[in-house]
């Protein structure tokens, strides 16, 4: 990888200025940036923070809606741009775990839930893989969820682990690591 390119993840709770500071972030060090969203608008309270969320983004920018198979577009996107925004990892995880429907959260084994992990765990290495092929940053937004009380319902408590460890996998690989905290970067790596 060129030592001048770099994954740099952006993490923190809800609402604390994760998407505005990594907007900052890559308008500083990219010409051409590219914002891959991973929401799906599924209800009006999405649909309005989409909207929000592509409002503040300059007009510029190309924005890319997926949330699956990213990697195999990472080529084709460092071919124009040389910074790419995905906001959000979270977002990314949840529409990742949900992709099959039928799963009955209270009940599923944990041998299924090892599957669905592993199949978010490949979809991440493999993006992070073709990053440093390409030569490009990319600023990857993700919630700190692990902060406040143990979720009550299991599907919150699977997707909470899943989450946090995709988190230190991405943390562990990434070049430079923030914590906003009430809209106030912290760099620790």
């Amino acid at each position: 990888m060129n030592s001048n390119k770099k994954i740099i993840l952006i993490t923190g709770g809800a609402r604390s200025g994760k998407s505005s500071f990594a907007e900052k972030y890559v308008s500083e060090i990219g010409k051409k940036i590219a914002y891959i969203a991973t929401a799906i608008p599924f209800d009006d309270g999405m649909k309005n923070r989409i909207k929000r969320h592509r409002e503040s983004r300059p007009s510029e920018w190309t924005t890319f809606e997926m949330y699956r198979d990213i990697y195999k577009h990472i080529q084709k996107i460092a071919k124009k741009h040389d910074t790419v925004l995905l906001d959000c990892m979270t977002i990314m995880i949840t529409n990742l775990m949900f992709d099959n429907s039928n799963i009955d959260w209270d009940k599923v084994d944990w041998e299924e839930v090892d599957d669905i992990e592993n199949d978010i765990k490949e979809q991440i290495v493999l993006l992070i893989d073709e990053v440093k092929k390409a030569e490009i940053n990319m600023v990857i937004v993700t919630n700190e969820l692990g902060m406040g009380i143990v979720p009550e319902s299991r599907l919150s408590r699977i997707f909470r682990d899943i989450a946090g460890r995709m988190n230190q996998l991405i943390a562990g690989k990434a070049d430079e690591v923030y914590f906003i905290v009430s809209g106030i970067p912290v760099k620790i790596k």
